[in-house]
């Protein structure tokens, strides 16, 4: 499928030369008589690493696979050794909330899609981030708006970090590599648990959730207990699947199967 692409677009007029708030957006060069959903992937990288421009090569395949342009955002990121509180959580979820309530708002001629038909991905980290907004964290700064709440139609998360404290306890390093620089020194982590957040009202959002047995990075039962918590909250809206991919943390993402699993959640919204 050819398309067209835009890069390095700033969501915020605070810092409009800042690369880490910025997005790309990829989107067929035809445009459907009807206005598609926009599909969203928000990157993970322990809330210290990566880039958009990482992710070119999946968003033209979910591009190519569903049909819907695909934009992905950049967020501020902890950097090693941080002393900074202002570049711990919640500042990374809070650019994510930014850009959303940004591409609601845009416009431009060239992408055509209907904002209140939004579908997002997280992967790692950014399942922690998106689980933060989408599921009531007790954080005022991460309320989403009615208006998201209802535009927002699908959240998939794969290879998610949901629960700090048992990830800490499966691989103590990552205190010292990136938990203590991201969300600040401490013996426990328990109000950043995505497992005791509550759900925002009148929100039929539907969840899938993958992780593959072959992660060496997170382990398969982050996800099992974020599933188990969902399920008790969506009893009908929640899918699970640690089976059809078998690749480790990062390549999951390049999976055929990841690919149309993404693809068949997103057509129900077309």
């Amino acid at each position: 499928m050819t398309h067209s692409q835009s890069l390095g677009i700033a969501y915020t007029s605070c810092a409009p030369d800042d690369n880490q708030r910025q997005f790309d957006i990829y989107s067929p060069t035809h445009t459907p008589a009807t206005a598609r959903p926009l599909v969203i992937f928000v990157h993970g990288g322990a809330w210290r690493a990566e880039d958009k421009r990482d992710h070119a090569p999946l968003a033209r395949s979910i591009l190519t696979a569903t049909g819907c342009p695909v934009a992905v955002p950049n967020y501020r990121l902890t950097p090693s050794r941080n002393v900074d509180p202002h570049l711990r959580h919640p500042v990374h979820a809070q650019d994510v909330l930014t850009f959303l309530y940004f591409i609601q708002a845009w416009r431009d001629p060239q992408y055509s899609f209907d904002p209140r038909k939004l579908v997002l991905i997280g992967h790692s980290c950014s399942a922690h981030m998106l689980s933060s907004i989408f599921l009531d964290s007790q954080t005022p700064s991460l309320a989403p708006s009615k208006d998201l709440l209802c535009a927002v139609r699908g959240i998939v998360l794969s290879e998610g970090i949901f629960d700090i404290d048992t990830l800490v306890h499966r691989f103590p390093d990552y205190r010292r590599w990136f938990v203590d620089d991201a969300f600040g020194p401490a013996e426990h982590y328990p109000e950043f648990s995505t497992l005791r957040y509550s759900p925002w009202p009148n929100t039929p959002i539907k969840w899938l959730l993958i992780h593959s047995k072959g992660d060496m990075l997170v382990d398969v039962p982050q996800t099992v207990a974020m599933y188990n918590h969902l399920k008790t909250l969506y009893p009908e809206g929640v899918t699970f699947d640690i089976d059809s991919v078998g690749s480790d943390h990062d390549d999951v993402l390049r999976q055929d199967a990841y690919i149309q699993m993404v693809k068949d959640l997103v057509v129900n919204f077309i």
